[in-house]
């Protein structure tokens, strides 16, 4: 039997620390309590709702189980729930009508803070706060209500989302300005797949299409990949030599402009994706998110890069 009403935010917090630090020492010392006091909580939480959280695996390590995943994805959604409040508190105390959170995927942050001022003019009135992740971090986003809207490239399925297209999102591959294919009309299957393709993290949008694009093109051979961080890793990377990489090209106007990468041509690229924004479907728009997805959809892609 669940006990719903002896369930506390502590006992919560005392799960999410210890998943998130591996262990009681590591999650007091982030929760700021001892170690026993978490242990309590712990099992507090266990006897409320009947059930273990989590188990130790063979290699020592924590694992939860699967009713322990799901009130760790309620939590989640529970301590969202609470920062939007306190950030609505505080857009309301500061004289705002409310407040907005918009999710980003990597890509975009370079349009999206253009989509923030022009908003702060245009709606005085609503404070918005921009989120930014990879492709995975704002789908999870999405699913936790830890943001209201997403800019983002293909609409997920999970969570079922309703979408607006904002506008075209060519990729292209990129190199060095001297590198031997920069410029070249007739470059080679075989010599591209020779080259070593600096590619974004598990999870990332533009891996999963770059992944897509080699894979079609090798017909199963292997091709060379080095993960980075970033886009600005990747094209600090490329600019050095390491290897070339398919991006966006709003991550690399300004790059292609000044001279500092150059773009290679190639059979089926650019490749073009689009922008979307997107939320989700079972859930109603608060008046001032609406507001403000009825003003960007209404900017036409004005904010993209030229």
């Amino acid at each position: 039997m669940i006990h719903e009403k002896a369930i506390t935010l502590k006992q919560l917090r005392a799960l999410s620390a210890i998943i998130a630090k591996g262990n009681l020492t590591a999650a007091a010392a982030m929760l700021n309590v001892t170690t026993p006091a978490v242990s309590t909580q712990l099992k507090l939480l266990e006897a409320n709702f009947g059930e273990k959280m989590m188990l130790r695996g063979p290699d020592g390590k924590v694992q939860l189980t699967a009713i322990g995943a799901a009130v760790l994805a309620a939590s989640k959604q529970i301590e969202n729930s609470l920062t939007n409040c306190f950030q609505e508190i505080n857009a309301l105390n500061s004289g705002k009508v409310g407040h907005v959170v918009l999710g980003v995927v990597s890509t975009a942050k370079y349009f999206a803070s253009t989509i923030i001022v022009q908003a702060q003019a245009a709606l005085p009135d609503i404070d918005v706060s921009m989120f930014v992740g990879n492709r995975a971090t704002i789908i999870d986003a999405l699913k936790t209500k830890k943001i209201d809207l997403a800019i983002m490239g293909r609409p997920p399925r999970n969570p079922a989302v309703t979408a607006h297209m904002l506008g075209e999102n060519p990729h292209v591959l990129v190199a060095r300005p001297d590198h031997p294919m920069a410029g070249e009309c007739d470059v080679k299957t075989d010599a591209l797949l020779a080259e070593t393709f600096l590619s974004r993290e598990s999870g990332s949008g533009t891996r999963i299409l770059m992944e897509r694009f080699l894979d079609d093109l090798s017909d199963g051979a292997d091709y060379k990949t080095v993960d980075l961080e970033s886009n600005e890793t990747i094209k600090q990377a490329v600019m050095a030599g390491l290897g070339i990489a398919i991006l966006s090209r709003h991550t690399v106007t300004a790059e292609l402009a000044t001279g500092r990468l150059a773009q290679i041509d190639f059979p089926g690229l650019p490749i073009t994706r689009h922008w979307f924004l997107v939320h989700r479907q079972d859930r109603q728009l608060p008046v001032v998110a609406q507001s403000f997805a009825d003003f960007l959809r209404g900017l036409g892609g004005a904010y993209f890069p030229k």
